[in-house]
């Protein structure tokens, strides 16, 4: 079947722990909405708390699963994406597997005996919401994992690499390993800023996968952020984004075509030095759910425009995407 294989996700897998919250609780565990964070001491009680005050669900989530996920629903053709990530020994993990496979995603989990499954905070306010990771087994991911044949094999079998930048804190190590064999074997590799803190406190670990990356996602406040880390001194997002695709490549088989997005605004794409404005499809303020798990251009417009309607990275059983 020649769809199946085809996309490989690496990333953090997370259970989302997701509930409507309201502005006391993002004060006094000092959250910002729009904003994704590693989890600190201080939020070390806050999962408990949110269970205990508000209406939560548990979602698998996780930024390169959940991209991976709604790519494998709009295929529609079993195991045309595949995953690779770590995970606990544990029900979460059990829960996470269970629930990919359903999804039809072809998961190849490294389990940690040792550490539970990790878990993210999807706290939603109005709408818009913030994310707190606690990485927990996520942060176990070995290299040597990625190297065993039936691991490789999936490397091999695919055309197509996504990985969020977020595992740059993870395993940079695996990141180059499969950025090199994109670049020899000419397929399309493609990463995401994924934060600010990304951006800015992994910003060695990021420029050395750059030159790699085709394709480059992020949002209009990441795209500052690497702007200003590396002395631009512009915010125009237009700007920054033709920057961004213009940085250095490893191979010249892709040109680097650089990604945007802006909220309600256009979707911005940036290559050979133009820049292309895409409109989303708009949604009335009291339609919008949950902005976590959207992603882009015309059927990234259209995925988004269904799950920011639903309560997580979410979706109907088919998309209605032509």
């Amino acid at each position: 079947m020649a769809l199946e294989g085809v996309l490989l996700g690496m990333g953090n897998p997370l259970l989302d722990i997701s509930a409507v919250v309201d502005e006391d609780f993002l004060k006094k565990f000092d959250i910002q909405l729009n904003n994704a964070i590693l989890a600190e001491d201080k939020h070390k009680s806050m999962y408990d708390e949110m269970a205990a005050k508000f209406n939560v669900e548990y979602i698998a989530g996780g930024a390169t699963q959940n991209s991976i996920r709604v790519a494998q629903w709009l295929l529609q053709v079993p195991g045309a994406t595949s995953y690779i990530g770590c995970i606990g020994k544990d029900k979460f993990g059990q829960e996470m597997t269970k629930n990919s496979k359903d999804a039809g995603v072809n998961v190849h989990y490294y389990e940690d005996e040792n550490t539970p499954t990790g878990t993210c905070a999807v706290c939603v306010v109005g709408g818009e919401r913030s994310l707190i990771a606690n990485l927990s087994a996520a942060n176990c991911y070995k290299v040597d994992h990625l190297k065993k044949p039936e691991n490789w094999a999936l490397v091999e079998k695919a055309k197509y690499f996504y990985i969020a930048g977020f595992f740059l804190t993870v395993s940079p190590e695996s990141i180059q390993l499969v950025a090199e064999h994109a670049a020899a074997k000419n397929k399309v590799f493609l990463m995401n800023l994924s934060a600010p803190f990304i951006c800015e406190f992994f910003k060695d670990a990021q420029e050395k996968a750059l030159p790699y990356i085709d394709y480059v996602f992020g949002n209009e406040t990441e795209a500052r952020t690497f702007s200003k880390v590396h002395g631009w001194e512009t915010d125009n997002v237009e700007e920054i984004a033709i920057k961004i695709s213009q940085w250095p490549k490893a191979s010249g088989t892709h040109k680097r075509i650089t990604v945007i997005t802006q909220g309600a605004d256009p979707v911005c794409v940036a290559q050979d030095g133009k820049v292309t404005l895409y409109p989303v499809i708009l949604l009335p303020k009291e339609k919008l759910v949950d902005t976590n798990g959207a992603e882009c251009v015309r059927a990234g417009c259209y995925a988004a425009n269904v799950i920011i309607q639903r309560s997580g990275c979410t979706y109907p059983e088919k998309p209605d995407f032509h």
